[in-house]
């Protein structure tokens, strides 16, 4: 994954997606995790987050945002669907945004 990260990376000239595999590339122990509350609190509707690491289900969400990340816990998942959102590996939304604009990184 994180090869494919690199190569978005300079293919597109996107520093988000070299940042992301820099953070992924790290040890397990290290990695981001946050809560559901938090990206709630951070974002706008229909947003798009990335989380280069897991995300928590703490909290809940007020808004659709759309959230890509290494992990997702079940309860963080259903609550993020349940408000109307979409989550997604990191993987997909290269495909869906291969610049990265847009999109906020998280965690």
């Amino acid at each position: 994954m994180i090869r494919r990260l690199e190569k978005a990376s300079r293919e597109s000239g996107s520093r988000l997606w070299a940042a992301v595999a820099n953070d992924l590339s790290s040890a397990r122990k290290s990695r981001r995790e946050i809560n559901v509350h938090k990206i709630d609190k951070h974002t706008v509707e229909g947003e798009y987050v990335v989380v280069p690491g897991k995300v928590l289900g703490d909290g809940n969400m007020g808004h659709k945002v759309n959230v890509a990340a290494y992990k997702f816990t079940s309860g963080a998942e259903r609550k993020i669907k349940d408000a109307g959102g979409k989550t997604m590996g990191i993987l997909e939304l290269i495909k869906i945004n291969p610049k990265g604009n847009k999109v906020r990184l998280m965690g």
